[in-house]
C-alpha cells in the first residue's frame, strides 16, 4: 500500500506530508508514504490545488491540508 504526497514543497504541502507520515506511524500498518513534488507528474494526476493525497494512484484529497480525523479514517480503509 502506498500514499503520495503531491505538492511543489510549500508550508501546506509539507504540514500535509509530516502529518501523514505520523498518521501512518501510529497506525502500525505497512504504508508506504512517498512526497512528489514534480510540477509534471502532479499534473499527470490532474491535480489543480495542492497539498493533495493519492492513495494507491486515485486522488482522495486536494486543496486543504487534512485533519488527523480525516487521516484516521484514509489509513484505516486501507
Amino acid at each position: 500500500m502506498e500514499i503520495k504526497v503531491l505538492g511543489p514543497g510549500c508550508a501546506k504541502c509539507k504540514t500535509t506530508e509530516k502529518a501523514v507520515i505520523e498518521a501512518v506511524q501510529a497506525s502500525g500498518k505497512d504504508i508506504k508514504v512517498t512526497k512528489i513534488d514534480d510540477i509534471m507528474k502532479i499534473m499527470e494526476y490532474g491535480v489543480m490545488r495542492t497539498p493533495a493525497i493519492v492513495v494507491n494512484e486515485k486522488v482522495i484529497m486536494s486543496g486543504k491540508i487534512p485533519s488527523r480525523k480525516d487521516l484516521d479514517e484514509i489509513i484505516e480503509n486501507l
